[in-house]
Order: structure tokens, then C-alpha cells, then sequence
């Protein structure tokens, strides 16, 4: 029987392929890096193709890596950058638009468009998302206004929308289905919430032809098979999932009242919450976690800007450190931030403040300040962003974490770890698998094909340390006094 999965992770700047075995080991992997195009200010986008060829690069390389035979394979799990989107015409398969990139802010105006139309609530109602050039919809409107051509093969049902899953999925299987999972579907501003299906009046809204998009399947199960002229064999493709519901999964987070959260570039922190949406009054996201055997199983979702770019920031911007493992060293050398708060409203602050003309700052400086203090000041304000996070959580709830597993690489820093324990006063949680959103692809997939149950998957996630608090809640709160008042300095509003 084979008992391989192999997990595909198309991020937004490389695609990963890993193999796990029956244990959700990895066995080896390989990475291709690429770069998108920034053709105006605010634009972002990437040629589709390069998505597809640098995924079926790292496919190749992971196999060879591994020694693994496609026959051996009992399933292929995938995760994807969200939001993203791209058309390609049905016949051919070849791209008809560049994959506009979740980051790009060229449809704002056509956002603005439809908040002053009063569409905002409904759309928030129906989504959980904020209106916002972020998700998909409004770059999907975008190239159709655009292309009479292209709006003519979309009503025509000749031209294929979707986001990333979909490419992937579509090229893998040699163009013979045409999906996106729930998760996915959820962040495009087109999927109604609570039905978990194309919402009529969004596309209305939107202008979108329901004929030109993917059918929305479950996150696991036999959604489709891969082409054995391109991987060697007929392998089923059994986990889907956006990389943050992946990495939810991949913390083995399966339980309402469960939290995970990555550091990366910046922070996701997502809470699942069940059968049923928790619709934030704190500036959070409603969102579907996954679709398992028909049922949706829905998450709060909140985002840090600047979490590991904020160190990249004091590396090359500041020339305050050689490299960014350096940082905890260096932070170490002092017993506290001595007074200095960094807010990195670089670009304004994001959940659960909603800011945008919000900037930076560091405060509290005096002569004995050093760039240790910085440093410090710099660690420190990535975990009381995620305090402010997590309260609002708790404030959409009702319900106190009682604790929280965390990914991601800058969770490898001791000294960030245990300043989350401490601000938050609970236990954090450091996953030994720092590539969560891959590893739940690949628990997507095994549970998707039967290699594992549901019982398992809690087996299946390792800890590899735990940090408990071990600050005076007092102390804590004379701290946070400090950070709100320098969010307060920052506020535009």
C-alpha cells in the first residue's frame, strides 16, 4: 500500500514540494525561489506560468531528493498563497492574464467605487472579509473591465478564473478539473459564509460570471487526480487548503477554541471556532477554516504586518544588526527595552486597530539607550501586536486561550517566545515542524485518502517546546501600559 503524501506549497515568493511519510515526517524536499513584477507603484504580479513551472520543479526535486517512485505516492496535498488570482483560457490551458498577487493595491479605486455605492455591509455580511483591493474579487473585475475579449470568454464559460489551487490544480491534472477548496473560495469576496457556495448577488455585485469559476469542493477527500504524463502517475489530490487554514491544520488546531499562530514576514494568528462563523465587532475575519465530508468548520482570523520584516528592517535599513539571528543575542544583553517602544506602522496598523495613515515610531529614547534596547523594543513589539490580537479574539468570543501553538521562523527566537508567554499570560507552544502550512497539506491528504483518521491527527503534531509564563502579571500590565501609550502617539485617528 502506498503510504508516501506528497505536500506542494506555492508560496508567494518560491514553491516548496515535500515528502512525508506515514508518521507526517519529512523525508526531503526542494525549493525554487522566483520574483513578481512590480510594473507600476503598489502593483504586484507574477507571471502564472512561472507559478506552475517552479512548482513541478520542486515537485521533480523532491521526488529525486527522496528517491521516491510516484507510484508510492497514496496522495498529494497542496497550500497556496491566498488571494491571488489569474485567468487561462480552458482549451489550450495557456494564461490569458498575469496572476495579479494578493499584495497588489492597483484595484483600490474600484474598492472605493463600491463603498460609495453602500455595498461595504452587505458584503461584510455575506463574506466575513473587509472590502478591500486584498482579495480576489475586485482583481477578477478588474481584468474584465478591462478585456472586452476576456469578459466575452468568461460569460462563455471558454475562460477559467481562479486563484492559485486552482492553477496548480488545473495544470496538474492535465486540465481536466477545475476546483478551488472552501478555504480558498472564502477569501475572494464571491463565497457567501455561511452557505459555502458562490453568492449570487456578491457576483452581481462584483460582475463576475459564475461560469468562468471553479467548482468548490471539500479541503480533503478525492478531489482530483494528476495526470501520469506529468507526474509519472495517476495520483490523487486529496488536501487543499489556503496556507493559513493549512498551518491551522498543520498545528493540529482541529478542536473549536484552538489557536495557532505563524511568524513569518508578518503574523497570522487564527482561532478556530467551530460549526458555526463568529462575526467580529474588533476588526478581525471570519473565515472558512475547511470543508471536511460537507460540513464547514470556520475560523477568526487576524494579521501582523511586521513581524520578521521588522527585523529584516533593523538589518538593512538601520545597519543595526549583521543578521537576524543576531537579534536575540543582542536583545539579551539587556534585562528589558529600558523604556523604548517600536510601533512598525510602517504602513499603517493592521488588525484590530485598522489604521492605514498610522506610522511608524520609536518612543522613549534617552542617552543610555543602545541598539540592544532597539532590538529588544523590536522583539517585543511583535508580541504585544499579538496581544492586541488575541484580545480581540477573546472579545469576539467570550472565551479566554488557554494556549497557543506557533510556527514560523521567527518563532525560533527564545526571547520572542517567552515575551508572548509572558504578555499573554498562557502557554505558547513551539510546533518541532516549523513548515505547519505544508505539513497540513499533507494531513489534509492522508486524511483525504484514508491513510489517517481523525483520532490520529492529534498523534500526529509535535511540540518541540513549550514556554509558560513567567512574568508578575503586574509587571506585564505596567508594560502594556507603555505599549498603549505609544500606540496612542501613532494613531492617526
Amino acid at each position: 500500500m502506498a503510504r508516501l503524501i506528497l505536500a506542494l506549497d506555492q508560496g508567494t515568493s518560491s514553491s516548496r514540494a515535500i515528502v512525508y511519510d506515514a508518521q507526517a515526517q519529512p523525508l526531503g524536499s526542494h525549493a525554487l525561489a522566483f520574483t513578481c513584477r512590480y510594473p507600476q507603484p503598489g502593483w504586484v504580479e507574477v507571471d502564472a506560468l512561472t507559478l506552475w513551472q517552479s512548482q513541478l520543479a520542486a515537485i521533480e526535486g523532491a521526488l529525486a531528493n527522496t528517491a521516491t517512485d510516484p507510484q508510492s505516492l497514496a496522495a498529494i496535498g497542496l497550500t497556496n498563497q491566498r488571494e491571488t488570482v489569474m485567468a487561462w483560457d480552458r482549451s489550450s490551458g495557456e494564461p490569458l492574464t498575469p496572476a495579479i498577487v494578493w499584495q497588489c493595491r492597483r484595484t483600490t479605486e474600484d474598492c472605493q467605487a463600491l463603498r460609495a455605492q453602500g455595498l461595504e455591509e452587505q458584503i461584510r455580511e455575506r463574506t466575513g472579509l473587509l472590502l478591500d483591493p486584498y482579495f480576489s474579487a475586485s482583481k477578477m473585475r478588474w481584468l474584465l473591465q478591462r478585456d472586452p475579449a476576456l469578459r466575452r470568454g468568461a460569460e462563455a464559460g471558454t475562460v477559467a478564473f481562479g486563484t492559485v489551487d486552482s492553477w496548480i490544480v488545473w495544470r496538474l491534472s492535465g486540465g481536466k478539473a477545475h476546483v478551488t477548496d472552501a478555504s480558498n473560495a472564502s477569501r475572494t469576496l464571491l463565497c457567501n459564509l455561511h452557505s459555502g457556495d458562490w453568492d449570487r448577488w456578491l457576483l452581481d455585485a462584483f460582475d463576475i460570471p459564475l461560469a468562468c469559476l471553479p467548482r468548490i469542493c471539500d479541503s480533503a477527500g478525492v478531489l482530483a487526480h494528476s495526470d501520469a504524463s506529468i507526474l509519472g502517475a495517476a495520483v490523487p489530490i486529496c488536501g487543499i487548503a489556503g496556507d493559513q487554514q493549512a498551518a491551522l491544520f498543520g498545528q493540529a488546531c482541529v478542536q473549536p477554541g484552538m489557536a495557532k499562530n505563524t511568524y513569518g514576514t508578518g503574523c497570522f494568528l487564527l482561532l478556530n471556532t467551530g460549526a458555526q462563523p463568529v462575526r467580529s465587532s474588533h476588526g478581525l475575519l471570519s473565515t472558512v477554516a475547511w470543508r471536511i465530508g460537507g460540513e464547514l468548520t470556520y475560523a477568526l482570523e487576524g494579521s501582523v504586518f511586521m513581524a520578521g520584516a521588522l527585523i529584516q528592517w533593523l538589518r538593512d535599513e538601520l545597519g543595526i544588526i549583521d543578521d537576524a539571528a543576531q537579534s536575540e543575542a543582542l536583545a539579551e544583553s539587556v534585562s528589558d527595552a529600558g523604556g523604548v517602544h517600536l510601533v512598525p506602522a510602517f504602513t499603517g496598523l493592521g488588525a484590530p486597530h485598522w489604521d492605514p495613515q498610522a506610522r511608524g515610531m520609536i518612543s522613549g529614547l534617552t542617552r543610555g539607550s543602545t541598539r540592544a534596547h532597539i532590538v529588544r523594543a523590536a522583539i517585543e513589539a511583535v508580541a504585544w501586536q499579538n496581544f492586541d490580537l488575541l484580545q480581540a479574539m477573546q472579545a469576539d468570543t467570550g472565551e479566554p486561550l488557554q494556549h497557543l501553538r506557533i510556527d514560523g521562523g521567527m518563532c525560533n527566537n527564545n526571547l520572542l517566545c517567552q515575551f508572548q508567554a509572558d504578555v499573554l499570560q498562557i502557554e505558547v507552544d513551539r510546533a518541532a515542524q516549523s513548515e505547519s502550512s505544508a505539513l497540513g497539506a499533507a494531513l489534509l491528504a492522508g486524511l483525504g485518502c484514508g491513510l489517517w483518521d481523525w483520532d490520529q491527527l492529534a498523534e500526529l503534531w509535535r511540540g518541540e517546546r513549550s514556554f509558560r509564563p513567567s512574568m508578575a502579571t503586574a509587571e506585564r500590565d505596567r508594560r502594556l501600559a507603555g505599549w498603549q501609550q505609544a500606540l496612542r502617539q501613532v494613531r492617526h485617528r
